[in-house]
């Protein structure tokens, strides 16, 4: 089975000319010449990005997922290979309602009817993990039923298994695949497959972002009925609205997509530098907007996390950004420890210059921030900076919310949105804000410990005071032992003296 489905993808690759691509990079071009004269009916018109596109098309869900994974990677991959792959859609066609009824029957060991009051037996959506099914609940409550795929872990495994198999070829045999890192590149999808396995994972991840946005005025987030969930299956509530990319219908509905768009933005800043915790598939598939024009977010199996210190960073790599202050933008990398400690400044700036300084020769609306972002990720690669996953997911998430922010308003001027966002929160976390904010924090911890603040403090006392009478102790015992053994050395001496006087006596008295 497994050879068949290896043969297969090398047919597929030769169908739409992917061999092309490793023998391009054959610096000397002999491979190149050889391979036409026998293959000299060949000649690939199709740009490589769009070949690329179309096998993984042909090749399944998994290798699409794949090839939407690596459309993330734009530290490793060309730009057109990326842009291309980003075109991928996650969509396969769903699978029959008897497997869907039998996975549901299997976990709640009882008929689907006697669980909900009304199961829709055609999906609403279906993808290459789960599908979607609406539903009703015993008392009333209109849900979305999600639906691990059966045998997709099978599925999985089996592609996953090729996809190292290649890497490793890859790694092996191509200059160029060493650079791409082939090998890491699957590990990473791996991880980000398996997690989207564990439908209890994804349940957690939306009851997470649902408690960050409670009362929103921007952002709705479905409720998730904890009771009737599992691993291969996840019942939260049905939302109802227009999907984001259908520009006519929001407007049918009185939106005004000029403040969607910039609601979009401080959503995204919010998750970001507020909570570290942020949505990292915002595609036009997993957004809609409600009739009050509210956000609506679905789909949480990817999410990615900041600490303290990312949220730092990318704080003041924005505000540096917007001062022109490239010095700051390098020692910023530098003292977050992503790019070597004995890098040179001055070095470092001057490439973030190269990046940075040309964009602000153009109108602010016309400079892709997300790409900015990008550039400056790529530059720091040459100073040897490593890869940092959280960023790669906020990289991918930021061109996203930037895509659809200008696809709503195409005067979109993402810096002029984010810029009094960063600075008031820059605000809160340096200023007076900042220090009452900490105080706050930790006045529990203080209220706990000042109590015993006098006990702890003559415990450090005595414990010093301890500790000096030992020092004192073995000082004057280390004393004590020079003073024997300089006693014996002088005694030593007077008798090597006398032998040596004896001894002269005898010889010459």
């Amino acid at each position: 089975m497994r050879l068949f489905r290896l043969a297969k993808i090398v047919t597929v690759g030769l169908r739409f000319g992917l061999d092309q691509m490793v023998l391009d990079a054959d610096s000397s071009g002999r491979l190149l010449r050889v391979w036409h004269a026998v293959f000299f009916w060949r000649h690939p018109k199709e740009p490589r990005g769009m070949r690329l596109r179309q096998a993984l098309e042909s090749l399944g869900p998994i290798f699409v997922k794949f090839g939407q994974m690596l459309s993330t990677r734009r530290d490793l991959l060309p730009p057109d290979l990326a842009d291309e792959l980003a075109l991928l859609q996650d969509r396969v066609p769903p699978f029959p309602t008897e497997q869907a009824l039998a996975v549901l029957e299997g976990f709640y060991r009882k008929p689907v009817d006697d669980v909900f009051v009304n199961f829709e037996r055609t999906p609403v959506a279906s993808a290459s993990v789960a599908q979607v099914h609406f539903a009703e609940l015993p008392d009333g409550t209109e849900v979305a039923v999600k639906i691990l795929r059966p045998g997709i872990e099978r599925v999985i495994e089996h592609d996953l298994a090729l996809l190292e198999t290649a890497a490793i070829l890859l790694d092996k045999l191509w200059v160029e695949g060493r650079r791409l890192k082939p090998r890491e590149v699957v590990a990473e999808f791996s991880k980000y497959l398996h997690d989207e396995l564990d439908l209890m994972r994804e349940a957690a991840n939306c009851s997470q972002l649902r408690r960050n946005f409670t009362d929103s005025k921007l952002l709705q987030v479905p409720e998730v009925y904890w009771d009737w969930c599992g691993k291969s299956v996840m019942v939260m509530e049905r939302m109802h609205g227009v999907p984001i990319s259908q520009i006519e219908a929001l407007k049918a509905q009185g939106t005004d997509l000029s403040q969607l768009s910039r609601a979009g933005v401080e959503i995204f800043f919010t998750q970001v530098f507020r909570d570290g915790f942020f949505h990292a598939d915002m595609h036009p598939g997993n957004i809609f907007v409600h009739a009050d024009g509210r956000y609506i977010a679905l789909d949480f199996g990817i999410v990615g996390t900041l600490t303290e210190v990312d949220k730092n960073y990318l704080a003041q790599n924005f505000l540096a950004f917007f001062k022109r202050d490239y010095n700051r933008v390098a020692r910023a990398h530098i003292e977050a420890g992503w790019v070597p400690a004995n890098t040179r400044v001055d070095e470092f700036e001057g490439a973030i210059r190269a990046v940075c300084e040309p964009i602000f020769d153009r109108p602010l609306k016309d400079i892709s921030f997300g790409k900015t972002l990008l550039r400056l990720f790529q530059t720091a690669r040459r100073f040897e900076m490593e890869v940092q996953p959280q960023l790669v997911l906020l990289q991918k998430t930021l061109l996203n919310i930037e895509g659809l922010g200008r696809q709503l308003d195409p005067d979109l001027d993402l810096w002029k949105t984010a810029k009094p966002f960063l600075e008031r929160w820059m605000d809160e976390q340096m200023g007076w804000r900042g220090l009452l904010r900490g105080i706050k924090e930790e006045a529990p911890t203080w209220a706990a410990t000042l109590p015993q603040l006098p006990r702890l403090v003559h415990q450090t006392l005595t414990d010093t005071a301890h500790q000096q009478t030992a020092q004192r102790e073995e000082l004057a015992r280390l004393a004590a032992n020079q003073q024997r053994q300089d006693r014996v050395l002088r005694l030593v001496g007077v008798l090597l003296a006398a032998m040596v006087g004896i001894e002269l006596y005898r010889m010459f008295g």
